[in-house]
């Protein structure tokens, strides 16, 4: 029979577990609610992109692209691809320019067979299917990580994709020797152009401001220091000499390539956080944050809000600690956290509505962030995702309940003995 203690700390864990299953997505600013907008997407969610006023969600595990259509998640694909989908490989990247609609995934043979590289295929839209399949570019893709995948439009067009370094360490990655294969590079893939950028170590995040029309990229570091870059044309982001602001003797060893320029990152954390999508925000329902600039990472579900510069180069913050851009192992990031629970973060993008559009690999779903004054103008069934269903006061008077409980069953045990 178990022991009164062993009930209590089996109830009290079950309880604290309860606590955090019930977690949902929030928002630190009162005037916005979080509502779920989609859910049951099938096989790690990853990117996902408008077309008129649907959107197409990519799922990476079985490449299947799935439809939304007025908020319903359609049950059969509108197109299934033939990929390798584990670890970082599969369907992986999305972005429009009209009607034309570009992926980038690992193709294989089969589903789930040997992978043949990562490539980038353009389709038109009809409005129900992607039909007129075109090869626009191939990239290596035999590794399972590091395969990036995250593309965006520029305010004229031009398509950009990312890719990691597939475990490559040549010219690209800042070596003195080695061949040049197409790894570690942003490239403009239509219309076709040089390496935009080099020296990326794997990105999950591309966005275009849509003021100025200035590129940004988020970047996964090895052990420390995750970047947020503002990426000119010929940017060097100094993977694998440099992770985090540069020193004098990383510098030093750089060895330099066709004019590409190191810069230090506008931002970056010195623990990991895996960070995802990057995006703007350029619309009325939003338009207090015009100037901000959002990022989502993987590890703790945080969604991000950075403040921009006059010149919209670069950050500015409140918190003098982080007047490096750099957060360091133990300093606070209560001023550059928007929201949480929203578990791994694989995307981020405003809609024709004007709201923004979170996509979450953990929770297979969308959700969808919007003003509460908005909120009569919603269907009334939608499930707003706030961390009300079961309080933290609450499980906390049930604990304090269930211990008064045990103390005096042992005190009525004692003296009966």
């Amino acid at each position: 029979m178990l022991k009164p203690l062993t009930i209590l700390i089996i109830i009290i864990f079950s309880t604290f577990g309860l606590i955090y299953a019930s977690e949902e997505p929030s928002v630190k600013d009162p005037d916005f609610i979080v509502e779920k907008f989609v859910s049951n997407i099938c096989c790690r969610p990853t990117t996902m992109a408008f077309v008129d006023n649907d959107i197409l969600v990519l799922e990476q595990e079985n490449g299947k692209v799935r439809l939304v259509r007025d908020g319903i998640l359609k049950e059969e694909p509108i197109l299934d691809l033939n990929v390798r989908g584990i670890a970082e490989q599969g369907l992986l990247g999305i972005t429009t320019v009209g009607n034309k609609v570009y992926l980038y995934f690992t193709e294989s043979t089969h589903d789930g067979g040997e992978a043949i590289a990562n490539r980038i295929y353009r389709y038109d839209w009809t409005g129900d299917k992607l039909i007129n399949q075109v090869l626009v570019k191939e990239l290596p893709g035999k590794q399972y990580y590091h395969n990036g995948g995250a593309m965006v439009t520029g305010l004229d067009g031009s398509v950009y994709a990312v890719i990691g370094d597939q475990g490559t360490y040549g010219v690209l990655q800042n070596h003195r020797i080695g061949g040049i294969n197409d790894t570690s590079v942003i490239l403009r893939i239509d219309p076709a152009g040089p390496y935009y950028a080099m020296g990326i170590r794997n990105s999950f995040g591309l966005a275009i401001d849509p003021v100025t029309g200035n590129l940004w990229d988020t970047e996964n570091g090895d052990d420390d220091f995750d970047e947020i870059n503002f990426v000119p044309n010929n940017f060097n982001s100094g993977w694998d000499v440099i992770m985090g602001s540069a020193t004098e003797a990383e510098l030093s060893r750089l060895p330099g390539y066709d004019g590409y320029v190191y810069s230090d990152p506008e931002f970056s954390w010195q623990k990991v956080v895996a960070p995802t999508a990057i995006s703007f925000v350029d619309s009325k329902p939003l338009e207090k944050y015009k100037n901000s600039v959002f990022v989502g990472d993987c590890i703790n579900g945080n969604l991000y809000k950075f403040e921009l510069n006059q010149d919209r180069t670069g950050f500015v913050f409140n918190d003098p600690r982080l007047a490096d851009n750099v957060v360091n192992t133990g300093e606070s990031i209560e001023e550059i956290t928007f929201g949480t629970g929203f578990g791994c973060i694989t995307d981020i993008e405003v809609g024709p509505d004007g709201l923004m559009y979170v996509v979450s690999r953990s929770h297979d779903s969308i959700y969808r962030i919007m003003p509460k004054s908005m909120m009569t103008q919603t269907d009334t069934g939608i499930d707003y995702a706030q961390p009300t269903i079961f309080p933290v006061e609450y499980a906390y008077a049930i604990i304090a309940l269930i211990i008064a409980s045990i103390v005096i069953y042992l005190a009525k045990t004692r003296k009966r003995k």
